[in-house]
């Protein structure tokens, strides 16, 4: 099983996901950390990975009542969190911008894994969360691992409320976009919905 890495940033970031996210959201974060992972692993993706955890672990921070702005779309209220979190670990603002960019990007269309692989490979773990895409790329196997080890919780549910709250109170937000596109829909269709 992947492991966060052993730093003092990314054990920080998993007790700001605890604090404020809810237990499916937490375990939607570290899943979201360990599939990612995985997916760099088999495609060698060279990746920042302590960099990647911190994203992973906050990005939807933005999604929780503490964090949620009534202006910006979850993802870019996360990212600015994220970038504070980086500048109070001691990070250099560039490194913190970083984590900033990385969470906007997940919610954006596909960034190649050249460009941006931090980022892509976020897109790809929490698409593969979400709405199930990708489920190619994590045989049967690690999927009953890390479920067993993170459970659901009822993700699907609780992540399909917050979007919908979203979309209310910010139409022109990529989690707007992503009702009117049934995300509701795909969120049941996904494999990990049923496992």
């Amino acid at each position: 099983m992947i492991t966060f890495p052993n730093t003092p940033a990314t054990a920080a970031a998993l007790s700001v996901a605890t604090r404020f996210c809810s237990p499916a959201l937490l375990n939607h974060s570290i899943r979201s950390y360990v599939w990612g992972a995985m997916y760099a692993a088999a495609h060698a993706i060279a990746y920042d990975d302590e960099l990647f955890c911190v994203a992973a672990l906050l990005h939807d921070t933005g999604l929780t009542e503490p964090f949620d702005s009534h202006r910006l779309p979850f993802e870019d209220a996360g990212g600015q969190l994220a970038w504070v979190f980086g500048v109070a670990a001691g990070w250099p603002q560039e490194r913190a911008a970083r984590a900033h960019d990385i969470i906007v990007l997940h919610m954006r269309d596909d960034v190649p894994a050249a460009d941006d692989p931090e980022a892509h490979v976020l897109q790809v773990a929490t698409s593969w969360e979400v709405v199930g895409r990708h489920a190619e790329e994590f045989p049967e196997r690690a999927r009953a691992e890390v479920l067993t080890r993170y459970p659901r919780l009822g993700f699907g549910a609780e992540f399909l409320g917050c979007f919908e709250d979203q979309a209310r109170r910010k139409p022109d937000s990529a989690a707007a976009a992503s009702v009117r596109r049934d995300v509701a829909g795909r969120i049941a269709a996904n494999p990990l919905e049923t496992a």
